[in-house]
């Protein structure tokens, strides 16, 4: 299956705007929240093919919200790339025990976060 609709999450609307337009000029067709409960609805109303998940938001984080994205039956073979700037390797950890496929750091390097989507697809 190739990537190509993918569910970005994060609370900033300049990251959002930075990465959507970086996710469509490579031609993927992108959605945004920007917290846990809009994530969810547009999770509803279109199954993407992978999200991009910041960490740090109000309400629920991005920690708790891919946990219960990955152990809904209904999600969990979508993959769940963290996109935070938590750099620590405990967090990576962690963010990985919740259910993330891989995670990056940022600010995001445009050519390493491609190559982790494609990794996927």
């Amino acid at each position: 299956m190739s990537i190509q609709k993918i569910l970005l999450v994060d609370d900033s609307k300049t990251e959002l705007h930075v990465l959507s337009d970086l996710l469509t000029k490579k031609g993927f067709k992108v959605r945004t929240a920007e917290n846990g409960e809009e994530a969810l609805r547009r999770l509803q109303e279109e199954k993407p093919d992978l999200i991009l998940m910041d960490v740090v938001m109000p309400g629920q984080n991005g920690f708790q919200l891919t946990r219960a994205i990955t152990r809904d039956p209904a999600f969990a073979d979508v993959p769940v790339i963290i996109c935070t700037s938590k750099n620590q390797e405990t967090d990576r950890v962690w963010g990985m025990r919740q259910g993330a496929r891989d995670y990056v750091v940022k600010p995001v390097d445009a050519e390493e976060l491609l190559a982790k989507i494609k990794a996927f697809g």
